[in-house]
């Protein structure tokens, strides 16, 4: 069995993976939400996109599910005080997913313009909006969340909503959006042909460039030091138990950066961020739509990343009161329950990607209009 404060870091190294793992696969099915009305020109070419992801959305969700759930069981601070400071947030978020199962399952069942256009715009809604609040939350983790705790370690947070609308947030929030709508267009273009497949490609384009011009713009404000990071000054016990009001916490200009100083290799991470797009885009415009997907998959684990590795070991610090900052040391569960869980993530996790993976495999392949036209009544 590990020791706690190896059980920390790996469950933080889990969590790094269930984000990445949710962002590559359900991100393409939003990507292809987001490009629904603009991609697909017809009906018919809607449908087409649509069953693309059709037999997968639904299975994909598995990792929004399972990172939610080990958020709650390894950081319970963490998960209650995002809740609380991101409640109306989140909420946004579930109003729009809401759109998703319901507009998979009803929109081809009435052949009537009127009613599959308003289940598109359903769609859209839900591939469109999740991507753009998770991004504006994490513009808001790098600037810090206004939220204090009492004497009795009750948690209260003393910002509003449209506070987390904040201008460095709304680019953060660019990022995500143009990251997921990059990776859904180069899914679009490894499964389709034809006129979909050319739009699908240009929208890819466009949004990679997007997300890598806005992910440098990012790193430069940061750089520039007009935002204020975290950084523990007190001695800390990795070992201790969850106690966040331990510690001393100051900001300071260069503290998102210090970690990139102390170990160079790091700045890998932001390299394959910006490199990974932009080599999706060259190569699904020459044909190599599958390989164009893996490195779209490796950009968005790489602009995840390196948010992750600019903050640790804080995961969310507070700006009205940065000693109460929660981090990898002092917002966790016990060595037990993380024990258990690694365990549980160990044995179950390659269940799941070796079960997905069977998945599309199987359903692998082109969808095209002549199929969706022959298969009227068993297709979405």
């Amino acid at each position: 069995m590990f020791d706690y404060p190896t059980l920390k870091v790996i469950w933080w190294l889990l969590i790094g993976v269930l984000l990445i793992g949710f962002a590559i696969m359900d991100g393409h099915d939003m990507g292809v939400g987001t490009l629904l009305p603009f991609v697909g020109k017809t009906d018919d070419e809607r449908r087409v996109m649509i069953n693309t992801i059709g037999p997968h959305w639904d299975g994909n969700q598995v990792w929004f599910i399972t990172g939610g759930g080990a958020i709650f069981a390894a950081w319970p601070l963490v998960y209650a005080t995002a809740f609380s400071g991101f409640y109306w947030a989140m909420l946004a978020v579930l109003w729009a997913l809401f759109f998703r199962p319901v507009g998979f399952d009803y929109r081809s069942k009435i052949q009537n313009a009127t009613w599959r256009n308003v289940w598109d715009v359903g769609l859209f809604i839900g591939g469109a909006v999740p991507p753009l609040i998770f991004g504006v939350a994490f513009g808001n983790l790098l600037q810090g969340v206004p939220f204090h705790f009492d004497n009795f370690m009750v948690v209260t947070y003393t910002g509003t909503f449209w506070q987390l609308l904040n201008p460095f947030a709304i680019l953060t929030g660019v990022v995500s959006s143009a990251m997921i709508t990059m990776h859904g267009g180069i899914y679009l273009a490894h499964r389709t042909e034809g006129a979909v497949q050319e739009r699908a490609t240009n929208a890819a384009t466009g949004a990679a460039i997007v997300a890598v011009v806005a992910f440098i713009a990012a790193g430069v404000w940061l750089h520039a030091g007009s935002i204020e990071g975290y950084v523990i000054t007190s001695a800390i016990d990795p070992a201790g138990l969850a106690n966040p009001m331990a510690k001393s916490v100051a900001r300071t200009a260069d503290a998102w950066w210090r970690n990139y100083q102390a170990q160079p290799l790091l700045w890998a991470l932001p390299a394959i961020g910006v490199i990974g797009p932009l080599l999706a885009v060259v190569l699904s415009r020459a044909g190599r739509t599958l390989t164009a997907f893996v490195l779209s998959s490796l950009g968005l684990a790489g602009i995840i990343t390196t948010a992750g590795a600019s903050m640790f070991p804080f995961v969310l610090p507070s700006s009205s009161m940065p000693g109460a900052s929660l981090t990898v040391w002092d917002s966790v569960s016990s060595h037990f329950t993380l024990g258990l869980m690694f365990w549980a993530a160990i044995i179950f996790t390659p269940i799941i990607i070796a079960y997905t993976s069977w998945c599309y495999r199987v359903m692998r392949g082109k969808v095209t209009v002549e199929h969706i036209r022959a298969n009227e009544h068993s297709t979405y």
